[in-house]
C-alpha cells in the first residue's frame, strides 16, 4: 500500500519510466507466451522451443537490468534523514524498491497476458482474420500453470534484482550512516580519483572467447550465411552463448575502458575544463561503465546482422523484431538512466564548484568533453567487434 502511494504521488518523470518498465514487461511477457503457444502447438519440435526460449531470455535481461535502474533513480527508494527513525532503513527501502517494480512489471505482464489471448481468440474470437493463429498455437490449449509461471518471472527477476542493487548501495561518506548517504553535501570537488576497476583483463578474454565461440559456432555449409533473422529457433545455440559471453565480456570491460578515458583526458598538462571531465569520468566508470559495455555488445550484434542480411531478401520475423526493439530500447534506456543517477549523485559537487565561482559554461564544456571521450573509445570499438563478429558469417 505504501508503494502505490508513493507510486501516486511520484513526479511525472518517475510515472514515466514506471510506465517504460511496465512496457517492457508486456513485451518479454508477450515473447515467453508466443513461445509457450508455439510448444503447445508443436509438440514435436521441442528443440526449436526450448532454443526460443533461451533467446526471450536476452530480452528478459535487459528488461530486469533497465527495472533496476528505473528504482535506483527513484526519489522514493533514495535514503532520507529521518527515515530509519520510522523504520524506513535500507534493507525497507530496498523492499519498498522491489515491491514497486513488482507492481510495475505485474502490469506489463497482465497487459500482454490480454493480448496474447486476444490475438489467439480466446476473448472475442480471431482477430485480424486469424493472421497470427499459427504463430502462437491458438489451436491448442495452453497450461495455466506454466502460463502463471512464465509471467512471473520478469516481476520476480527485476524484483530480487532491485532489492539486491539497493541494498547494497555503496556509503557515500566515511562514518555517514546508511540513510544519510545521498545528502551527504559536497563542499568542495573530490581530491582524488576512485581506484580503477580491476575487470578490463577478464572482459577482454570473455569477449574474445564469445568472439572465438560464434565463430565456431558458425561453420556450416559453404555459402550458408548465419540464420538470425527469420524465425527465433532457426539460430544455433552455441551462437547464443557466444554472444552471451561477448556482451558479458564488454560488460565487464566497460568500467575499465571508462576509467581509461578519464585517464587520458588528463594527460598532457591538463586544465581545469579536462582535469574535471576526467576525474568525473573515473569516479563514474563503474555506475556507466556497465551499461555503456552492454550498449556496445548490442549495437555491435545489430551491426554485424545488418552486415549479413541489410541487402538481403530474407526479412526479419514479428517475433524476432519485436526481441530486437526490446533489447535496444531497455539497454539504451538504461543507460540514459544510469547518466541521470550520475547526475543526481554529482548534484551537490556541481552547486558547490558554483558558490566557489566555476563558471556554468565549464560545467558544461566538461560533459560534452566526456561524451565526446566515451565516443571515440566505444564507438570503434563497437564497430571492431561488429566486424570480427560478422567475418567468419560472411559467404
Amino acid at each position: 500500500m505504501l508503494a502505490l502511494r508513493l507510486a501516486r504521488g511520484s513526479h511525472p518523470l518517475v510515472l514515466v519510466r514506471r510506465l517504460m518498465v511496465a512496457a517492457a514487461s508486456a513485451g518479454v511477457g508477450f515473447l515467453l507466451l508466443c513461445t509457450l503457444g508455439y510448444a503447445a502447438g508443436h509438440p514435436a519440435h521441442s528443440a526449436g522451443s526450448v532454443l526460443r526460449l533461451l533467446w526471450c531470455l536476452v530480452p528478459l535481461a535487459a528488461t530486469v537490468q533497465f527495472a533496476v535502474a528505473v528504482a535506483r533513480t527513484d526519489p522514493s527508494t533514495r535514503p532520507r534523514s529521518g527515515l530509519s527513525a520510522v523504520g524506513l532503513g535500507p534493507v525497507r527501502l530496498s523492499v519498498l524498491a522491489a515491491v514497486s517494480t513488482a507492481v510495475s512489471c505485474t502490469l506489463g505482464s497482465m497487459v500482454a497476458l490480454l493480448f496474447f489471448l486476444h490475438l489467439r481468440g480466446d476473448l472475442y474470437g480471431l482477430p485480424f482474420d486469424g493472421a497470427a493463429a499459427e504463430l502462437l498455437g491458438a489451436d491448442a490449449p495452453l497450461p495455466p500453470a506454466a502460463v502463471l509461471l512464465l509471467l512471473t518471472l520478469v516481476p520476480a527477476a527485476a524484483a530480487t534484482a532491485s532489492a539486491l542493487a539497493l541494498r547494497t548501495r555503496p556509503v557515500r561518506a566515511a562514518g555517514a550512516p546508511d540513510d544519510t548517504e545521498d545528502l551527504v553535501p559536497a563542499e568542495e570537488a573530490p581530491a582524488a580519483p576512485a581506484a580503477p576497476p580491476t575487470g578490463l583483463p577478464w572482459g577482454v578474454a570473455l569477449t574474445a572467447a564469445g568472439l572465438a565461440v560464434e565463430a565456431y559456432a558458425s561453420r556450416g555449409a559453404p555459402g550458408s550465411p548465419f540464420p538470425l533473422p527469420g524465425k527465433l529457433d532457426s539460430t544455433p545455440a552455441w551462437v547464443l552463448v557466444g554472444w552471451t559471453l561477448t556482451a558479458i565480456g564488454l560488460a565487464t570491460a566497460g568500467p575499465g575502458l571508462t576509467h581509461l578515458c578519464g585517464r587520458l583526458l588528463q594527460t598532457a598538462r591538463p586544465g581545469a575544463v579536462r582535469l574535471l571531465a576526467g576525474r568525473v569520468l573515473m569516479d563514474e566508470a563503474r555506475r556507466i561503465g556497465r551499461p555503456l559495455g552492454v550498449v556496445c555488445a548490442v549495437l555491435s550484434a545489430v551491426i554485424a546482422a545488418f552486415a549479413l542480411y541489410g541487402t538481403g531478401p530474407r526479412p526479419f520475423g514479428p517475433l524476432t523484431a519485436l526481441g530486437a526493439v526490446l533489447v535496444i530500447g531497455c539497454t539504451t534506456a538504461t543507460l540514459l538512466t544510469s547518466a541521470l543517477e550520475a547526475k543526481q549523485a554529482r548534484a551537490e559537487t556541481a552547486r558547490a564548484l558554483l558558490r566557489l565561482g566555476a563558471p556554468a559554461s565549464a560545467l558544461r564544456a566538461a560533459t560534452a568533453l566526456r561524451a565526446a571521450a566515451l565516443l571515440l573509445v566505444f564507438a570503434p570499438l563497437t564497430w571492431a567487434i561488429a566486424e570480427l563478429a560478422a567475418l567468419p558469417l560472411t559467404p
